[in-house]
């Protein structure tokens, strides 16, 4: 039953969090910084005894793993302002599976079967051909202005280097978590906590921006909140969405990690992003071509040959068969 309800979480929480992130455009700072206290004061609270429980993992390390993963968030919600579309944003970070595996190499000095190869292949060119799409897109839907046009282009191709970045950061982190958790056992929860309270002091150099963008939630249209009856800045209403359905998403992971295989989860999360994908396209009627459909089949078909999930199902199946033969 939890299995099954964690799924829900994902499901209902990050597809939902797509609607709301859109509704923010620009505004990067304060909905990472809204999402950080949130989820710290939750954590605090429960997690930590309000400071009186002692961390399993040393803080010095949680503060290496708080640097990487603060950089990550802020840039990859700040690429969102540099002519980035949602759906190239979810395509590009489902290229995660290719950042893990050339850190994995260089790094851990792992070694992979052709069949893992050949998807990450696949995984690259179906990010390629949508990143290329994306590109012509952005020249063709700029000004006139052949110089407000190559402005435009020299914008998204800053946006797909803040993108790369906080891809092989968040592998590298990924790699980092790993090594803790051989070291000092899975504390999913607790590093939860502890990586969304450390960095909230690096919002101070980000205060005039969050200070800004709240100026402007404050002066947008009223809105009365259904059932409760209060009226507030639709903006604000906006973000306590956003930070609700986001905490719901982390939340379901959380439960998968605990509950479920790694494969399991990550069948889940792809499936995941697929499903935000065509749910932001058809809801906001975002520009996708043959082309970006045919680059995220690829990406997706490519994820789920490194899962091996038709291995995994095909064993499964003969196991049931010789299961039935024994009864």
């Amino acid at each position: 039953m939890r299995p099954a309800f964690a799924v829900g979480l994902v499901f209902a929480g990050c597809c939902s969090n797509v609607i709301f992130l859109e509704k923010h455009p620009g505004c990067g700072n304060i909905v990472t910084f809204a999402q950080f206290l949130f989820i710290a004061v939750e954590g605090f609270l429960f997690e930590a005894d309000l400071g009186r429980k002692r961390p399993a993992i040393p803080i010095r390390y949680y503060a290496v793993m708080v640097t990487m993963f603060f950089t990550v968030s802020v840039v990859n919600n700040y690429a969102l302002n540099l002519n980035i579309a949602m759906p190239l944003h979810m395509i590009f970070r489902s290229g995660s599976l290719i950042a893990n595996m050339i850190l994995g190499i260089i790094i851990l000095k792992k070694r992979y079967s052709i069949f893992k190869y050949t998807s990450i292949a696949l995984v690259s060119v179906g990010i390629f051909i949508c990143t290329f799409m994306s590109a012509k897109q952005v020249t063709s839907q700029s000004s006139s202005s052949e110089n407000d046009g190559f402005q435009a282009f020299l914008r998204w191709l800053l946006g797909i280097g803040a993108l790369t970045f906080a891809l092989l950061m968040s592998a590298r982190m990924g790699i980092f978590q790993e090594t803790l958790y051989k070291q000092f056992g899975k504390h999913s929860k607790e590093a939860l906590f502890y990586n969304h309270a450390l960095p909230l002091p690096g919002f101070i150099f980000l205060a005039s921006d969050i200070y800004d963008h709240a100026v402007l939630f404050n002066k947008s249209e009223l809105y009365q909140v259904p059932f409760i009856g209060v009226t507030v800045p639709i903006m604000w209403f906006y973000l306590l969405m956003n930070v609700i359905t986001q905490y719901v998403c982390i939340r379901g992971v959380f439960i998968l990690t605990t509950e479920c295989a790694s494969l399991t989860v990550t069948l889940v999360v792809t499936l995941r992003k697929f499903v935000s994908l065509i749910f932001s396209i058809l809801y906001f009627q975002n520009p996708f071509t043959l082309w970006h459909w045919l680059g995220t089949l690829f990406v997706f078909v490519g994820t789920l040959m490194y899962t091996e999930v038709w291995n995994n199902l095909g064993t499964t199946k003969s196991q049931l068969q010789k299961e039935d033969k024994k009864n």
